[in-house]
């Protein structure tokens, strides 16, 4: 088999979430298990730190990368999903896996499978290839994003060093419940016995839960917004967004420089800073010189785009791969207190989300172009626009991303912006 192969194989043969949605969703860890049993058990030759919530795990697991590579450990990251390449999800030291190692996993696995009869998913076997391969680095610690919920989770057959959970909204409710409350049962479990637990935000639905669950487990517990705040200070002429992070003693880190932009970032890393201190707790050697220098080169370290990201000038064209209610809302907050003459909002959306709770939130002044991304779950520009004109938005539709952006980059003045976004699978087509 060669690498084009492997990935036909991957993304055709095996049931795969973000083309076919809750269709390829499997509720439970057994399949998982088996593949783990199949190859020696990898996640158990590395230490690790799980990463857990419905937005801000991508950024939290991105920047914990960072800092570790930073601090001289060689550091394995296994984030989902990606954006233009397959092995932007497995990387060491920020450099994606090979696609000898992709194909040589794939083809093992289908030899040891002939006895076996495992049927597993897309997301399932990736993530043993990812725990194959950072065992095969010797990699000192790994941090491992959660795919989808956390309870069931195909990365939850870890016992990490740590657990953390950014925050709780509505999303994938079709799987993970349809109430904050429900959400947070299945995040929660990821907590496991005696492992410390860093939690984003203290929310009235899901405090008691988390505080249940790490309870029942004697694990310690810390909510992040009780101990840090990260007060906005500015943009700087280089592009990195400057915060000043106080505990209730003072200032803790004055202009810590962030080259993820959009301001939602600051309550990520007063998560992320929370988790290092346990880190360091645990005997991590971690310096302030590390934290400042990996946060200040997240992008560079481990390869990390889509987040408040600019992608063109005059007019000034930004995209954010936030895609749902909570997402959205950080999106829109920030887009108001930006100074522009007229916002032309290229949109497109998968068809299991809360679509309407999205439309509902976005400002009605916009231009809006309708599109779709190239994957099977995309809902058609059609049918998006006709239910955005029911919330008073109005534009045109287009087939595919780079025809709306074309139109867009058309009629938009140099003092105009325009924002890309709606779904993470817009934001991969339209970057290089």
């Amino acid at each position: 088999m060669e690498y084009k192969e492997v990935l036909e194989y991957l993304y055709e043969h095996l049931p795969y979430y973000q083309r076919k949605g809750p269709a390829a969703y499997k509720a439970s860890l057994d399949n998982t298990l088996a593949l783990d049993i199949l190859f020696g058990h990898p996640h158990r030759k590395f230490p690790s730190i799980h990463v857990a919530g419905t937005n801000g795990k991508g950024s939290v697991s991105h920047m914990m990368a960072a800092i570790l590579h930073e601090a001289g450990y060689k550091t394995g990251l296994y984030t989902s999903p990606h954006l233009k390449d397959f092995r932007e999800r497995i990387r060491v030291n920020g450099e994606m896996i090979s696609k000898y190692y992709v194909t040589d996993f794939v083809m093992r696995f289908l030899e040891m499978n002939k006895s076996n009869g495992l049927e597993p998913s897309f997301f399932e076997l990736t993530v043993l290839m990812a725990f194959d391969y950072f065992a095969s680095q010797n990699v000192d610690i790994a941090v491992i994003e959660v795919g989808l919920g956390g309870r069931l989770d195909s990365t939850n057959i870890i016992n990490p060093l740590l657990s953390v959970i950014t925050n709780i909204s509505l999303d994938h409710t079709v799987l993970l419940g349809d109430s904050l409350g429900r959400i947070a049962l299945e995040k929660a479990g990821i907590i496991k016995p005696f492992t410390p637990v860093v939690i984003g935000e203290t929310h009235p639905q899901t405090t008691m839960i988390f505080e249940g669950k790490a309870k029942e487990n004697h694990s310690d517990i810390q909510f992040s917004d009780q101990i840090l705040r990260a007060d906005y200070s500015m943009v700087s002429l280089d592009q990195k967004q400057l915060f000043n992070v106080k505990n209730s003693e003072g200032v803790l880190f004055e202009n810590l420089r962030l080259d993820l932009l959009g301001k939602y970032q600051s309550k990520n890393v007063c998560t992320l800073l929370c988790a290092i201190q346990e880190l360091i707790k645990k005997g991590w050697n971690i310096s302030e010189a590390n934290i400042r220098s990996g946060l200040e080169n997240v992008c560079g370290l481990t390869g990390l785009s889509g987040r408040w990201q600019t992608i063109g000038a005059n007019p000034l064209i930004i995209c954010d791969t936030a895609h749902n209610e909570a997402g959205i809302r950080e999106v829109v907050s920030q887009l108001r207190q930006l100074p522009f003459k007229k916002l032309h909002f290229i949109i497109g959306m998968v068809s299991d989300k809360d679509i309407a709770g999205v439309l509902a939130l976005l400002p009605k002044e916009a231009v809006y172009y309708f599109t779709k991304a190239s994957i099977p779950r995309a809902l058609a520009e059609h049918q998006l626009m006709q239910m955005a004109a029911f919330f008073g938005l109005n534009g045109a539709s287009f087939e595919d991303v780079p025809a709306a952006l074309q139109e867009a980059k058309m009629y938009a003045d140099a003092d105009d912006l325009i924002f890309v976004g709606g779904s993470t699978f817009v934001v991969a087509d339209i970057l290089p």
